[in-house]
This record gives C-alpha cells, sequence and structure tokens, in this order.
C-alpha cells in the first residue's frame, strides 16, 4: 500500500470548549462524565464548601499523606460522575508564584488521570486563587487535556481505543481566557506531534510536499516548491549537497507566505525548519541508537509549519514566510563525503567534515533563500545537535541569536509560555574552529565541544547583517515520558514557544532589526 493510501493529516475534531453558563452547577454536572478541580495546596474550609461534595472531597483529603497525590471520588448524582481533584503544589498564602512549566505539569498530571477515564465530557472548576492565577490554572488544564486526548497515529492490524473527549465546561472563570489562543497552541503543538511520529516510509518527501499542499489550500496560503533542479539553478549547493545521496530525486526547499488579506507586502516574519525526514549520518554513519528515531529529525520543520497554522487562524495582522528543508540523509554511492568542497547560494564555500552534521547544510542554503525576501526578522527551529541536549538534557531547548539584546526576551518568552529556553554566546571568536585552509568556512569543527555554538556560527553566515535571527535547537523535541503537559515521547516543543514569540513579540524581533 503506497504512503499516499496511509497518512493524512489528524481529523479529529477540534476539542469544544463551553464557557461559564448560568444553568446550576448540578444539572451541568447530570450531563458530565468528569468533573476536574485545582485548589490550593492547604485550601481553607470555606473553599472545600464551594466544591461539589466538598464536604465529602476534605475528608478524603485529610486522609492523603503527600500534598502532590490526586484525590479520587464520585458525585452521588444520576450520571455517576467521575471526579479528580488536585492541590496545586506551592500555592496559597504566603508562597510564591508557581512557575508556567510547573503549573504545565501539574495540569498534564491531571489530565493523565482524567482521560484514563476516558469520559466524552469533562467539567473544570478551578477554586481558591486569584483571578489572574485561576486564569493561568484553566490555560494549563486546556492545554493538557487537549494534548491527552489527542489520538497519535497507530498502525496496527486491529483498531485500537481512540480517546472519547470531546468538550470542556468551564464552571467558573473570573478574567475570561483567551480560549481560541489556547486551542490554537494546542492545535498547534498536537500537528508537530502528529507530524513527527510519522514513519518514515510513510512521511517521505513526496508525501510530506502533498501534505503541506493539502494543509495550504485549507489556509489559504501561497506554496511553491524548489524541486532540485531549481536548486541547481540558485546555486544551493549545500543542500544538494545533503539531497544528491537519495535513491529518489523529490527532496526540495517549500516556500509558503501568509498574507493577511492577501496584502502583497514583503514578510514581516519568516519561519525557517529543519525537515530531514530520516538521516543515517550519510558516510559517517550513526550506530543503531542513535539512528533509530531518526525519522523525528524533520521536527522544525513541523514546529515552523504548526506556528504558521496557528498564526494564520488567528489572523496574525502581520506577513509570514515559511521555509522548509525537506530532504532525506542517506548512504550511497553519490552521497556527499567529508573533504567535498561544495558553495552555497549566497557563494560562501564549505568544507565539508562530517556527513552527519547535514542539518546545518540543508539549513544554509534554505536561510539564505529566506533572506532574499528581505523579512525583518527569521526564527528558524532544528533538532540540530547532540551536545545542545548535553548542555541542557531534554528539559530546554537552547537559542542562539546575531541579536544579543533579545536574550532576555527569549528566556522571558519561554518562562511565561512553560517551554523552557536557554541562549547560548555568540562570540566571533567561536569561528576560529570553523576555519578552513581551503574553503570560506568548515562544516563543523573536527574535534572539541561546544558544536551547537559552531553549528550556529555556521548559520550565521547566511543571515544578513540586517537581519535580526534567532536559531532554536530542539532539544526538547523527545524526551522519555513527555514533557509539561505532552504526555509521550514526542513533545510538539516549540510550536508554543514560536507563537507566543511571534505573536506577542514581533515588534521587538523588528526593533532588534534595527539596532
Amino acid at each position: 500500500m503506497s504512503a499516499a493510501n496511509t497518512v493524512r493529516l489528524p481529523t479529529q475534531p477540534e476539542l469544544r470548549v463551553l464557557k461559564p453558563s448560568r444553568t446550576p452547577v448540578s444539572k451541568l454536572l447530570g450531563k458530565t462524565e468528569h468533573l476536574l478541580i485545582v485548589v490550593p495546596e492547604k485550601p481553607p474550609v470555606s473553599i472545600w464548601r464551594q466544591l461539589p461534595d466538598g464536604t465529602k472531597l476534605r475528608k478524603i483529603a485529610g486522609k492523603s499523606l503527600a500534598a502532590n497525590t490526586l484525590i479520587r471520588s464520585r458525585l452521588a448524582n444520576a450520571a455517576g460522575t467521575g471526579i479528580t481533584l488536585g492541590k496545586l503544589p506551592g500555592t496559597g498564602s504566603g508562597k510564591k508564584a508557581v512557575s508556567a512549566f510547573e503549573r504545565l505539569s501539574f495540569s498534564g498530571r491531571l489530565a493523565a488521570d482524567v482521560c484514563g477515564d476516558n469520559p466524552a465530557s469533562v467539567a473544570v472548576l478551578v477554586a481558591g486563587f486569584d483571578a489572574v492565577t485561576e486564569a493561568a490554572i484553566l490555560e494549563s488544564l486546556l492545554l493538557a487535556l487537549a494534548a491527552h486526548r489527542f489520538n497519535m497515529p497507530v498502525y496496527k492490524s486491529e483498531p485500537t481505543s481512540r480517546k472519547r473527549l470531546n468538550s470542556v465546561r468551564i464552571l467558573k472563570d473570573e478574567t475570561g481566557i483567551d480560549v481560541p489562543r489556547i486551542l490554537a497552541e494546542a492545535n498547534a503543538t498536537n500537528l508537530v506531534r502528529w507530524l513527527t511520529s510519522q514513519p518514515p516510509n510513510f512521511l517521505d518527501a513526496k508525501m510530506y510536499l502533498a501534505l503541506l499542499r493539502s494543509l495550504a489550500k485549507d489556509k489559504g496560503w501561497k506554496l511553491s516548491f524548489l524541486s532540485e533542479a531549481k536548486l541547481k539553478k540558485a546555486g544551493a549547493g549545500a543542500f544538494l549537497a545533503v539531497s544528491q545521496g537519495n535513491a529518489m530525486r523529490d527532496a526540495g526547499i517549500v516556500h509558503i507566505r501568509y498574507r493577511p488579506k492577501k496584502s502583497a507586502v514583503r514578510p514581516k516574519i519568516a519561519l525557517v525548519g529543519k525537515g530531514i525526514i530520516f538521516d543515517t549520518g550519510g558516510n559517517n554513519l550513526k550506530p543503531f541508537k542513535g539512528m533509530l528515531d531518526m525519522h523525528q529529525d524533520m521536527a522544525g520543520s513541523a514546529v515552523a509549519v504548526a506556528t504558521l497554522a496557528a498564526l494564520t487562524d488567528l489572523e496574525a495582522p502581520f506577513a509570514v514566510d515559511c521555509w522548509l528543508a525537506i530532504t532525506e540523509n542517506r548512504v550511497s554511492a553519490n552521497a556527499y563525503k567529508p573533504r567535498d568542497i561544495v558553495t552555497a547560494s549566497n557563494g560562501v564555500s564549505i568544507e565539508v567534515i562530517h556527513t552527519d552534521a547535514e542539518g546545518r547544510m540543508a539549513l544554509a542554503d534554505t536561510l539564505a533563500l529566506a533572506a532574499r525576501e528581505q523579512p525583518t526578522a527569521i526564527v528558524d527551529f532544528a533538532t540540530l545537535t547532540g551536545s545542545c541536549i548535553a548542555a541542557l538534557t531534554e528539559r530546554y531547548s537552547g537559542a542562539l541569536t546575531n541579536r544579543p539584546t533579545l536574550n532576555e526576551l527569549l528566556i522571558d518568552t519561554g518562562r511565561r509560555c512553560g517551554e523552557r529556553i536557554w541562549p547560548f554566546p555568540m562570540d566571533h571568536d567561536f569561528d576560529e574552529e570553523l576555519r578552513s585552509e581551503v574553503a570560506d568556512v568548515m562544516q563543523c569543527a573536527p574535534a572539541g565541544g561546544g558544536d551547537h555554538i559552531q553549528a550556529a556560527r555556521f548559520l550565521n553566515r547566511f543571515i544578513p547583517d540586517h537581519t535580526a535571527w534567532v536559531h532554536i535547537d530542539l532539544s526538547s523535541a523527545s524526551r522519555k515520558g513527555g514533557l509539561a503537559q505532552v504526555p509521550g515521547e514526542v513533545t510538539g516543543f516549540g510550536a508554543r514557544y514560536a507563537i507566543n514569540l511571534v505573536l506577542d513579540s514581533h515588534e521587538q524581533l523588528a526593533a532588534a532589526a534595527k539596532g
């Protein structure tokens, strides 16, 4: 069976979020299969009185030894509504604020418990917090429920059980949370997870392009595909060095344009993603464990396109371009080799050192081509280096930028949304390790540490000085056991970060370009 007959974009309906109603709570709960409650770590008696079956729940909570133990019960109503109650650690009188990451992680535990009951409908009640904290908790709970109810791709011969959750009723909301924004972020995260989890013989370059065309039609984007033949005319020797070892001639760079109200202005932001759909390491072949999950090496491209989808759904008031470098990195008689010399589309000559450093090669031409459209800022996403994982683990991702004044903004964005990043230095003296005797630059250093920094210094050569650039090395793209509110190994990390950075801080990015 061909990949075209088996791979689709996610078809699960979007989670319905129902806001507070004047209908009595008892009547609403009679039509709800599960009730999710969040209270402070040490709630006063007055809070327990506000809760359905509060007296009973207080007695159960009194028997719990651990502060973070989830409390489970059922309402004595006809529906037998299940209850999951969590006490948010670190909250209450005199406690300091809980971080967004901690809130998401807590919400993920609650969502796992709720979805373990496999309800079709859930009611959410947050009590005992100020309005701002209540809104933040509600946001985290919706993100967590959206992640846990999402049906990931499965290719088993026998049907698997599907998550039934389709609606969430918010029983109380003092501030009016931005539900469309929350759902757009959740949908983007799930789209990244969906694409990144596809088997490599299903999501090949041809199928990826077909899915992107389908998404472009749905979102009203203009999509163009730069095939290998077009890239050869453009002088994109760095990308073509990687793709030349492929069995099929279907690799290329995808360029997608979003324009609000179909305006023809140049892009304010360009999103760039590494789309290595399978990475063997090339002639510098990866070992078994290093190659096993290399179908996930296209996570950066998934983040870029999912971010564009969310910005489109939220009707971002500025133009955005998206560039995706889609190819495999294979072993063959035609594959590129160490000490090859190739020239990128901006005229920079490159001495190849290690064929498993293919991501920076494919991104080099993609960044250079994106820069020709003169965006104010470029943000790229890539599962680029193992050294970034070594430096940060999979809990954080790395950031490097040609505008050091952006570092505080980059950290703060991660703190606010709960997708944590940490910036690294970009000083010019890191170029010393990339000095070549026969070309303008070496692709990577033959030995030594700091490869994530050297990779960024290499990529910086393909960014014009007048363009602000942020490079996100996605150490957190996958993590055993999941991350924050997201279950499973593939985390979807980066989409919410990018949405928060681009949508909320595009003016700061533009200002940095001028600085």
